[in-house]
């Protein structure tokens, strides 16, 4: 499996152990008597400041992931992964870097940390686009 493939797959693999220690966090919430099973509200608006921070870094991995995977799947179906390929695996690492911070602090240099995952990811996207379309 090449890089773009590896980095693609791994982003889903992220998303979805975030998904599972959401869930984690919302049973021991459950099982300790702290919220009943039926109102957890989807903005996480209701939970400790790490449920908030744990639903936000899970959501900002789906808000993604589609354009993480149009652009991959996109380069695979024309035979140009040598266009993602060399950045994929840097892809990955901005989106956990990303999510991490966001688990770890929300001050305000973390907030700047965070964001810095962000840009690189972005910035990454739109060098894919161009190449691609080129």
């Amino acid at each position: 499996m090449g890089a773009t493939a590896t980095a693609l797959v791994g982003f889903a693999a992220w998303y979805v152990l975030l998904t599972m220690l959401l869930g984690v966090y919302r049973t021991s919430l459950v099982l300790s008597g702290k919220k009943e099973a039926n109102s957890f509200v989807s903005d996480a608006s209701d939970v400790p400041p790490f449920g908030r921070r744990l639903n936000r870094a899970r959501d900002n991995c789906y808000e993604t992931l589609p354009l993480f995977a149009a652009l991959a799947l996109g380069a695979s179906m024309a035979g140009k992964t040598a266009v993602t390929d060399p950045l994929a695996m840097y892809v990955l690492c901005g989106r956990i870097g990303q999510s991490v911070t966001h688990l770890v602090s929300t001050s305000v240099p973390a907030v700047f940390v965070r964001f810095a995952f962000f840009l690189v990811q972005v910035a990454i996207y739109a060098i894919w686009a161009v190449r691609l379309l080129a």
